[in-house]
């Protein structure tokens, strides 16, 4: 029989956690959500009477907090007593690349996965579904449940793989309707039954012949496949806009072009300045050093050259605001607008921007960012990052603004780094008027229409566009 969960809880109030715990409160109102997390100002800000100060900006994520929160969902820092009251727990903790030792730059750190294992096995004192929420290499079921077994108090546990398949700026309705729901379990009775009361609970909107039960390896390998693969289409047709820009070739016609292919299909042909956020880096490193570990080599440096494509475009687009710039950048003013990897979210984990301004920071350029969500503290933090103990020496270089028009006043250029939809909305004959000549734009997300920017006056530069 299998069992009925009335009782969830969730390690982890992240970018995955927090809003895949919040639809299953809505949708299950008949279970009590506990999301738990060591850090008490994030759990702070999922509890404040005003959602717009929730710790992650999805559209649509406040709304389905503001209906299920005090009812049965709960947010705290009281891990113990989550753990222990609940039926299923959600693993859903950060899995950064390794900065240190064996696999440095590259295998994922599972030390957070570890310690919320060991947690659990400390507290349980009866049976749990244990769930990885969090992206894991292939095999890590098996070490937690060894730490399960070997440490446990004489509980059962299954292990399921449950891999999110959310993009930011669109989580809650991915959430509300996945493409697919993945669920890999053991092949015994008790992994069975563990499979099916995550699939009843899903069950609740989601409908059947979307829920797809494979064993645990299959899950945890198909999260780490399908971002590679969605990766590979951005670099492939980012190498292919370079290409466009030596012959004159339009590369949204190109893309147009192969997209209508029912083969290849439209999606992720977008040409851009490059990917970012948390997972395609993070997924694709782990999945070349999985791949090195087993000696296959060569497909390790076939998905290696995806992230060297991606890089490539990054550091192509600051080298090409540089040389049309007249070959110096030095005192300059360079208006950024955006900063997050992608629009609709704040998240600027990996984002094309920090890496761009680092080139141009380094060849003394002034950056002066407008994002619509991103903090000045943020922004801050992610060029440390990347400039490291040069940090000190540009900081002074960096400008942070609320609203758009004194970014760009008396700029020497204005790059777009990310598509957020109000930036297709400006007067852009008045932000023309207000920039020194001649007057630079760079698009990096190919959001404008060139030929009416040419009209405006501005020297344009597009992506994949002579």
């Amino acid at each position: 029989m299998t069992t009925k969960i009335k009782n969830i809880c969730c390690i982890g109030a992240g970018y995955v956690g927090g809003p895949t715990m919040a639809v299953i409160a809505q949708k299950c109102p008949h279970i009590t959500v506990n999301v738990v997390d060591i850090n008490p100002e994030r759990i702070a800000a999922w509890n404040d009477e005003n959602l717009d100060k929730l710790p992650i900006y999805e559209p649509g994520l406040k709304e389905v907090v503001n209906k299920s929160r005090g009812r049965n969902l709960f947010f705290s820092t009281d891990i113990d007593s989550a753990i222990d009251q609940a039926q299923m727990i959600f693993i859903s903790v950060n899995t950064p690349t390794k900065d240190y030792g064996k696999g440095k730059g590259m295998a994922a750190d599972l030390k957070y996965i570890e310690l919320c294992t060991r947690q659990i096995a400390d507290v349980a004192n009866d049976d749990k579904i244990v769930v990885e929420k969090s992206t894991l290499p292939v095999r890590t079921a098996e070490a937690i449940r060894n730490i399960l077994d070997n440490i446990g108090h004489d509980c059962n546990f299954s292990v399921l793989s449950n891999p999110e398949f959310l993009a930011e700026g669109t989580a809650v309705d991915d959430l509300l309707s996945p493409d697919r729901v993945l669920i890999g379990g053991e092949e015994d009775e008790r992994g069975q039954d563990a499979i099916e009361a995550l699939a009843e609970i899903y069950g609740n909107w989601v409908p059947e012949e979307k829920i797809l039960r494979t064993n645990v390896w299959s899950s945890e390998l198909s999260k780490l496949t399908a971002n590679a693969f969605l990766a590979q289409r951005v670099s492939s047709i980012n190498s292919i806009s370079a290409l466009c820009e030596k012959t004159g070739a339009n590369v949204e016609e190109v893309a147009k072009a192969i997209g209508m292919d029912s083969r290849i299909g439209n999606k992720f042909l977008k040409a851009s300045v490059g990917f970012g956020g948390s997972c395609f880096q993070k997924d694709i490193l782990n999945l070349v050093y999985i791949c090195r570990s087993q000696n296959l080599y060569e497909v390790a440096d076939y998905w290696d050259q995806v992230l060297k494509i991606n890089d490539y475009q990054k550091h192509r687009f600051a080298d090409n605001i540089i040389q049309t710039l007249y070959n110096t950048v030095s005192g300059k003013k360079i208006a950024f607008l955006g900063w997050a990897f992608k629009k609709d979210t704040n998240d600027t984990r990996e984002t094309p921007a920090m890496y761009v301004a680092a080139d141009l920071l380094y060849d003394q350029a002034e950056i002066h960012v407008y994002d619509p969500k991103v903090t000045e503290h943020q922004i801050h933090n992610d060029l440390k990052l990347v400039a490291k103990d040069d940090y000190e020496k540009i900081k002074h270089r960096v400008f942070y603004y609320k609203n758009a028009s004194e970014a760009i006043k008396k700029a020497h250029a204005v790059a777009i780094l990310t598509e957020w939809d109000e930036f297709k909305a400006y007067d852009w004959k008045k932000i023309y008027d207000s920039m020194l000549k001649p007057a630079f734009l760079f698009d990096g997300r190919n959001i404008l229409n060139r030929y009416e920017m040419k009209k405006l006056g501005f020297n344009i530069r597009s992506i994949g566009k002579c």
